[in-house]
């Protein structure tokens, strides 16, 4: 039996790595992007050097994304195999 809580557990804790990681992302990729926009508008002479640190802040942010994506997949890396699963419940 606990096999099946390791997979349950391996299984929620990848789902939510990710689902966490992309609204927190996702979050912070849109307050950034508002921000640059309004301060373009304010003053349009910056636009050059506003849009080069807005792209390296999202870039920041979406390497954070990227890092959990991968914690995710070496979760799903440890699940058992199904045919383990199978031979371990019968």
């Amino acid at each position: 039996m606990e096999v099946i809580q390791l997979f349950i557990a391996l299984a929620t804790g990848a789902g939510f790595c990710i689902a966490i990681a992309a609204f927190g992302c996702g979050l912070g990729q849109g307050m950034g992007l508002k921000a640059a926009v309004e301060g373009v508008a304010r003053n349009p002479e910056a636009s050059g050097k506003v849009t080069v640190t807005m792209l390296i802040g999202l870039a920041m942010i979406e390497s954070l994304c990227i890092y959990a994506l991968v914690i995710s997949f070496m979760l799903m890396g440890r699940i058992p195999a199904l045919d383990v699963l199978a031979k371990l419940l019968h």
